[in-house]
């Protein structure tokens, strides 16, 4: 996985509602199942597990999966790794029926990542039954059980980096003369007769994920596509195999996008630690709170939640994973049904949490339990019955007034990680508002804009709810400004704002008043950014953006929320 900072959106608003993208009815048939999935494993195990972050008595920086790269190891010491990787406490049924029990529908399992060691039988050598004392397929015991326990398999293959082979790519560059090689040839001779041997042999394969495309071009994407095609043309495919090739899924990182991506299929993998390969001295754990959130707002937004657990060398999946997977699949068993099957919010902005839609169903995730005891919701439409689906015999009194729908809710919530409110109602839930961004599309400016004659970095696409569109700076500015008018005042309470690049070091949030520029908030780094503050009434408002690295700011999404 490529190495991104990752921070808990704890905000209090979320995106949802978007336009549905008319797709081909193949394609909507074969992404039915992940539609409704919501959920799913990511599996980071490899030789990387041996070491578990140390290489000569020192803890090598960065993530676990990466320490042949980031260490600098050399080929041959590298391989030594493999005499030592003997995971005997591995019991692939007991990974897939956990994963099933923490209420996931797939499993994606490294089939082979960066360092180039295959987890399954191959003709080449450099596999876990031929190198290994264990002498066992992973992948293929993997494939048996979730095909017993009724789990979607998918495998990651890194396709393009490889730093144990001759000729393929690496981050950095090679360190290594025995790196050295002809990526052509490296695409031939491995990574296209491995794509075919791990689509041919384990049965139906739900998903091949691609990752980190360096070096890829158009002649070894068709190559690696072409085998696809050839053996299983209707799995999944994500957007990483590089050379402009879309894929199926958009695969934010590390990250929950503040504004999803509408009318697209995503799904963000994150870890439940720093790393995704197992590192001995990484405890820096995120709650089963914080977890339980992530599949809240994920699903939200429309998107899925991909969980990962980096198991050791002998084949254990650490406690403190298992601990947060039962304590997840509790929550799911009883709160499942505004999860699976669901679609996007169909509100902008709730300030005390989130919301999923099921047909006829509206399912309110309340995150922040008011202190008053009372929620209002921008509804339209009659609601048939409203109940916690924690304990329907819970008094749940529901008023309905103009635009709004309010609830009166007890003093103490039902359950602290996230309490679901279910409401059945007479036709699809609907926002009663018309305008519920108000800044979306509206009349954007910027101190300076990359230049391309086609308009795609200019201002306005940060305003167009499409995190697709960005707006860019002059590559060479170290400071810039984007604003927005509009039209008209608005009391605003919240903001998204979605960087890509990671350019920006210092910068505020500021709105107009009279002739003068006030601060709502002012922070270092921005990366993706959900936040509530005191509302104000304002017609304009900017990001101003004082200090960044050369290379131009990327902004994909600014939008400003109601007061509500």
């Amino acid at each position: 996985m490529k190495l991104k900072i990752s921070k808990f959106m704890l905000a209090l608003l979320f995106l949802g509602f978007s336009s549905q993208v008319s797709m081909a009815q193949e394609k909507n048939d074969k992404m039915q199942w992940w539609k409704e999935a919501r959920f799913g494993l990511f599996i980071h195990w490899g030789l990387y597990a041996v070491p578990a972050g140390v290489w000569k008595g020192r803890e090598v920086p960065g993530i676990g999966e990466w320490i042949m790269n980031r260490g600098k190891i050399p080929v041959a010491d590298y391989r030594q790794f493999a005499k030592n990787f003997n995971p005997v406490k591995f019991n692939a049924e007991e990974w897939v029926k956990m994963a099933k029990n923490a209420g996931m529908k797939y499993i994606v399992i490294t089939s082979k990542h960066h360092d180039g060691f295959a987890m399954f039988k191959s003709k080449d050598s450099f596999n876990i039954v031929d190198a290994t004392p264990f002498k066992r397929d992973i992948v293929a015991e993997m494939a048996a059980a979730c095909k017993k326990y009724g789990i979607r398999l998918g495998l990651y293959y890194s396709q393009a980096q490889d730093w144990n082979h001759p000729g393929g790519a690496a981050s950095g560059g090679h360190w290594d003369s025995a790196q050295n090689g002809n990526m052509d040839q490296y695409i031939d001779k491995v990574a296209v007769p491995q794509v075919k041997e791990i689509l041919t042999h384990y049965g139906t394969i739900s998903v091949i994920w691609w990752d980190t495309p360096i070096d890829m071009n158009a002649e070894r994407a068709g190559k690696i596509m072409d085998a696809v095609k050839a053996t299983q043309p209707d799995i999944i495919m994500n957007n990483r195999l590089g050379a402009g090739v879309a894929g199926d899924l958009e695969t934010p990182e590390q990250y929950i996008p503040a504004t999803g991506y509408p009318g697209l299929n995503w799904e963000s993998c994150m870890t439940m630690n720093n790393t995704w390969g197992f590192k001995s001295n990484d405890n820096n754990w995120k709650s089963s709170k914080t977890l339980i959130r992530n599949l809240v707002d994920i699903a939200s937004k429309g998107g899925n939640y991909l969980l990962n657990v980096g198991p050791t060398a002998d084949g254990i999946i650490p406690a403190p994973s298992v601990e947060r997977f039962q304590q997840i699949g509790h929550w799911l068993k009883i709160n499942g049904e505004a999860i699976y099957g669901t679609s996007a919010s169909p509100f902008a902005y709730l300030p005390w949490g989130r919301a999923t839609v099921k047909e006829n169903k509206l399912f309110l995730h309340v995150l922040n339990w008011p202190v008053n005891g009372s929620l209002k919701i921008p509804l339209s439409g009659s609601i048939k019955k409203a109940y916690f689906l924690s304990d329907k015999n819970i008094p749940l009194k529901v008023t309905q007034k103009g635009i709004y729908t309010f609830f009166q809710l007890p003093a103490l919530a039902p359950d602290s990680n996230a309490t679901v409110i279910a409401l059945e109602l007479k036709d699809k839930p609907v926002s009663s508002l018309t305008s519920p961004i108000p800044s979306m599309n509206k009349t954007a400016n910027a101190s300076s804009t990359e230049p391309d004659v086609s308009g795609k970095w200019n201002a306005e696409n940060a305003f167009d709810n499409n995190s697709q569109s960005s707006w860019k700076s002059a590559k060479n500015d170290t400071a810039a400004w984007l604003s927005v008018d509009l039209g008209k005042p608005f009391s605003i309470g919240a903001l998204a704002i979605s960087e890509a690049g990671g350019h920006i070091l210092k910068y505020s949030v500021e709105y107009k008043e009279g002739n003068d520029w006030k601060k709502l908030l002012e922070a270092g780094s921005l990366g993706n950014i959900v936040k509530q503050f005191q509302p104000v009434t304002a017609q304009q408002f900017r990001l101003n953006i004082s200090q960044a690295k050369k290379g131009g700011v990327e902004i994909k999404a600014f939008q400003l929320f109601y007061d509500e």
